[in-house]
């Protein structure tokens, strides 16, 4: 009997190791713009974000917008866009992506009550539904096509 790996291998999806937290957040690495990050992988995140503190760092140009972000327990947050960026995901990547950006402080604040290192951002729905997302909980694998 075919696993599932070679099933979404044949299929051309790519496999994308991400770890499990203590908190039980999904932690995956990613490249935007050709610089390493650590990440969130949250199913419930409409759109990836980064922090403002992270614009120079993954080289973003951005714009402002009237749009608010809300979220783990914050509402009408202030937000940037930037566009035109290329995120990696090991082999699998995605050019003209679109990055929502604004304060991650008190994710990171959250974070470090556990001990966990801070991240940079958050892979959100868009990046699931563009890749045709299939999450492996128990193996700890994400594939994207």
């Amino acid at each position: 009997m075919e696993d599932l790996q070679d099933f979404l291998k044949d299929k051309k999806y790519k496999k994308i190791k991400f770890k499990v937290l203590k908190t039980q957040h999904l932690l995956i690495k990613a490249t935007i713009n050709n610089v390493k990050g650590s990440f969130i992988l949250d199913t419930g995140a409409s759109n990836s974000c980064i922090g403002f503190e992270s614009i120079r760092y993954f080289k973003l140009t951005t714009k402002t917008t009237k749009t608010t972000a809300s979220g783990a327990g914050a509402i009408g947050m202030e937000t940037l866009l930037s566009n035109n960026n290329i995120l990696k995901l090991r082999r699998w990547s995605c050019s003209e992506f679109r990055l929502v950006i604004f304060d991650l402080t008190h994710i990171n604040q959250a974070l470090m009550q556990y001990k966990v290192n801070p991240i940079q951002g958050i892979i959100g729905a868009d990046v699931l539904l563009h890749g045709k997302a299939i999450i492996d909980y128990y193996n700890h694998y994400l594939y994207l096509k």
